[in-house]
């Protein structure tokens, strides 16, 4: 029974850092593809069909008999969640991840924990005290994250050396920065991270009326296809040839970013944040940034300089505080209701299961985390 207890409160942790590591290496290889010709539009309509027909079957089994009814407002709100997260989210990030690099787009969009704070606190979902500890701490670990994230786009310093590196130029920050595309890149990725916060937050009220987390990523990403699809037609003026992709890197993309990082990313994200709440599952976020770096040397010779590990080790700092501060609000929130333990394991909280899968996934689901 301890071991079991245990396992439950370290759960979310656990699957949010493994979430992590997904996406990292789906930001490689997608920039990688796309360096090599592919088509941001084919890419994400590809993504979101793939991971429709991966959550398809389990939606069909296992939600057959709990399914929620259809009605038109909740068909509107998935309508609005694949707008932006599947439509507006991935199609900006990918634009920005390569007009810059893999390493500068992950670093930038670690302002999302702090933009889902912001939103969440104002929309009264995120529960805030300032005379409080927990809330100081949540407060003050946000801005630690940003300003992490601020070192590592404006400052560059010396290029740290890596044995596997050695002898690689390609995309250094010197020659991003000075590139004629790397303001729009950044305008892009910043927009996805305001795209992909407003995602967790509609989630997480999806969620409150539709707790089916698998059916929720399904109709997402299947929504997210359909209108990528009419988009990719109008903008590409029907050009056929673009959509032949081949077995190779850029099939293998496809189908890992589409079960990995929106399939079964969505599902476990919205079951963490009926849990915790959408704040926790982006706090994570920054963990991706420095996985992405690290993987972005070894595949795309990306190079990693100062000012990026000195950015992250700021960001595991404010993400520590951040953390910590949501802790003490779900042990309170137990405490209150007469619980002597972290329920973690429970889905009964039900509000944040079907944004991204609830979240994002980004990504949401029925966010409350109100004590």
């Amino acid at each position: 029974m301890a071991v079991g207890k245990v396992f439950n409160e370290i759960k979310p942790f656990i699957s949010m850092i493994l979430l992590q590591v997904g996406f990292a290496g789906m930001y490689v290889v997608a920039v990688a593809s796309m360096k090599k010709g592919m088509n941001h539009f084919i890419l994400v309509v590809y993504r979101n069909i793939f991971a429709t027909l991966f959550m398809a079957p389990f939606a069909l089994y296992f939600e057959r008999n709990t399914r929620p009814k259809l009605t038109l407002k909740i068909f509107l709100k998935i309508t609005a969640l694949a707008v932006l997260e599947p439509v507006l989210d991935q199609n900006f990030y990918f634009v920005g991840a390569n007009y810059t690099s893999a390493g500068f787009a992950s670093a930038l969009v670690n302002m999302l924990p702090a933009i889902t704070f912001v939103m969440a606190t104002i929309l009264r979902i995120e529960r805030v005290v300032i005379k409080e500890r927990r809330s100081q701490a949540k407060i003050i670990g946000t801005m630690i994250t940003v300003a992490g994230a601020l070192l590592m786009i404006m400052y560059n310093g010396p290029v740290v050396p890596f044995p596997w590196s050695k002898g690689t130029h390609h995309n250094s920050a010197e020659s991003v920065h000075n590139g004629s595309n790397w303001l729009k890149g950044t305008f892009m990725v910043i927009s996805s991270a305001f795209c992909w916060a407003g995602f967790f937050i509609l989630q997480s009220n999806v969620l409150k009326s539709y707790p089916s987390e698998m059916t929720l990523t399904t109709l997402i990403c299947l929504m997210g296809a359909l209108l990528n699809g009419a988009i990719t037609l109008v903008v590409e003026k029907g050009n056929m040839k673009l959509w032949a992709i081949g077995f190779d890197m850029r099939l293998f993309t496809c189908v890992y970013a589409g079960i990995v990082c929106s399939g079964v990313a969505y599902y476990v994200q919205g079951l963490v944040i009926k849990q915790r709440g959408p704040v926790f599952v982006t706090a994570f976020n920054p963990l991706c940034m420095i996985i992405t770096a690290l993987l972005g040397t070894f595949i795309l010779g990306e190079q990693i300089t100062l000012g990026s590990v000195l950015g992250a080790i700021i960001i595991v700092t404010g993400l520590y505080a951040l953390i910590w501060g949501k802790g003490k609000d779900q042990l309170d929130k137990f405490s209150d209701s007469g619980a002597t333990e972290l329920p973690l394991s429970t889905v009964h909280d039900c509000k944040h299961d079907s944004s991204h899968h609830h979240t994002r996934n980004g990504h949401g689901a029925s966010i409350k985390t109100n004590p």
